[in-house]
């Protein structure tokens, strides 16, 4: 137990510092600083001061826990800091919902259930810290797993893993390509039917909207008005290649 509260200086102390430095060196700090919560509860014109403000008090608090020896007051300034976060949050999802907190820097995404987990989260590390023990050892496990669930609550950078993972899972499960045929939307029947060589062929001589849709024998049939005909076009229902589509102007 002692050497999971003895952990907890460290994460709080990785965290605030990350979030710290953002503020004092994000690139974009200047020019997006009133876009946030911040810029509302101290005027646009003080925004950019203030969230100065903060990151320096977050770096210095960091500073303060990761020089040894740890004092249990350090745990208490880190525990009240996490209190003042939750606070503004709740401030910024009630008098600024579509705002950026400004929490990690100047990103675009507004206060969540997820920042109020990550907030509540470093209250009760810090809370945790206040019984560290000044001999007991660190556990780099708990550090790294606390890390890691810090890092999936910080919705600003989902960018880089969460929608590439997604992405991933898409091209690898081919979702339509084991989906039944009444399940698959029409829209992915036309998105694959509009980049095949079929469509590009009858382009020029369609005159209409989609006028009907059928599935039969695993194929989607679409028909076009062209012209003075009728364009039909044969979509396979699975597979994501658009040179499986047919058309037949008849």
């Amino acid at each position: 137990m002692h050497g999971i509260a003895a952990s907890q200086p460290y994460v709080i102390a990785l965290f605030l510092a990350w979030a710290g430095l953002m503020k004092l060196f994000g690139r974009r700090t200047r020019a997006q600083a009133g876009r946030t919560a911040l810029a509302r509860l101290t005027g646009p014109a003080r925004a950019v001061p203030a969230l100065r403000l903060v990151g320096l008090v977050e770096t210095a608090l960091a500073a303060a826990l990761l020089a040894p020896p740890f004092h249990p007051l350090e745990g208490v300034a880190a525990a009240l800091m996490s209190v003042g976060f939750l606070a503004y949050l709740t401030y910024s999802h009630v008098a600024a919902p579509t705002a950026s907190c400004g929490c990690l820097g100047t990103h675009s995404r507004p206060v969540d259930a997820r920042s109020f987990a990550r907030a509540g989260l470093l209250l009760a590390a810090a809370l945790l810290a206040t019984a560290a023990a000044g001999a007991a050892p660190a556990l780099p496990s708990v550090i790294a797993l606390e890390a890691v669930v810090l890092l999936a609550l910080s919705a600003e950078l989902d960018r880089h893993w969460l929608t590439p993972l997604r992405r991933l899972v898409v091209r690898v499960r081919r979702p339509l390509a084991v989906t039944p045929s009444r399940d698959v939307p029409l829209e992915a029947s036309l998105h694959l039917l509009r980049r095949s060589l079929a469509y590009c062929s009858a382009s020029a001589q369609i005159t209409s909207d989609v006028l009907e849709a059928w599935d039969e024998d695993g194929m989607r049939f679409v028909v076009y008005g062209a012209r003075e005909r009728t364009a039909v076009f044969a979509v396979p229902l699975s597979g994501n290649d658009p040179a499986g589509v047919r058309v037949a102007l008849v």
